[in-house]
């Protein structure tokens, strides 16, 4: 009788892209509000914020992704850290689903229609000032879309047309002095670069533990794809 062969060694799995490793990482960070991780993702307008949330709430299984331009308003482009906490923070720290009127950059007012937002295990925040330092005690990360401001702000305006000139020149003063004030990169715990090929991840400058997971997991030969 002929002994059974040896039994073959399992294949190895080949690495993941870089957005579902850092989905993978940030589904193992420590949930930052009630039992949600929130995610911001910061930058200056035109950075390219809102397309790498899609992106990366597609790799999270469609996680929900917060848009600060529901919540900010003409009257308070950047002043809407209040509503920002009665409305989503408070109820997603009780587990709750957050249901708000989203603002309506035409009509310039707030509803009539609502938001839900579910207190899923990971939730992005995205829009210019999400990392914010009133807002980061509720943060599981902070990730920021390293453009330099020139470059995102010409890209913005190209974007919205000359409609828009008269909104993004004073934008651009307000977005200035809000950064000034109240700087959200120095604290990000990963910078994420866009080039042709896809994203690269990097050590953000606070060197927090967040931000040491976050890249060592997503670093390696597949890091930009």
């Amino acid at each position: 009788m002929n002994p059974d062969p040896p039994a073959k060694a399992p294949e190895p799995r080949a690495p993941l892209p870089p957005l579902p490793r850092l989905a993978d990482a940030l589904r193992r960070l420590p949930p930052s509000c009630g039992p949600v991780r929130l995610v911001a993702v910061d930058g200056h307008a035109g950075s390219g914020k809102s397309t790498f949330a899609r992106r990366l709430a597609g790799a999270l299984d469609g996680a929900p992704v917060l848009r600060l331009d529901d919540i900010a308003s003409h009257d308070e482009l950047f002043g809407w850290t209040d509503r920002l906490r009665r409305w989503v923070i408070a109820p997603l720290a009780r587990g709750e689903a957050a249901r708000f009127p989203a603002y309506d950059w035409v009509t310039r007012r707030f509803g009539p229609g609502e938001l839900t937002l579910p207190p899923a295990p990971v939730v992005i925040v995205e829009g210019v000032g999400a990392g914010r330092e009133a807002l980061r005690p509720h943060l599981a990360a902070v990730l920021w879309m390293d453009v330099a401001r020139e470059t995102a702000w010409a890209r913005g305006r190209l974007r919205d047309g000359t409609v828009q000139r008269d909104f993004w020149d004073g934008w651009e003063p307000a977005e200035l002095q809000h950064f000034t004030e109240d700087p959200s990169r120095p604290f990000a715990d990963v910078v994420v670069r866009q080039f042709p090929e896809g994203y690269e991840l990097r050590q953000g400058p606070c060197g927090t533990p967040a931000g040491t997971q976050l890249v060592t997991e997503c670093e390696g030969p597949s890091a930009v794809r």
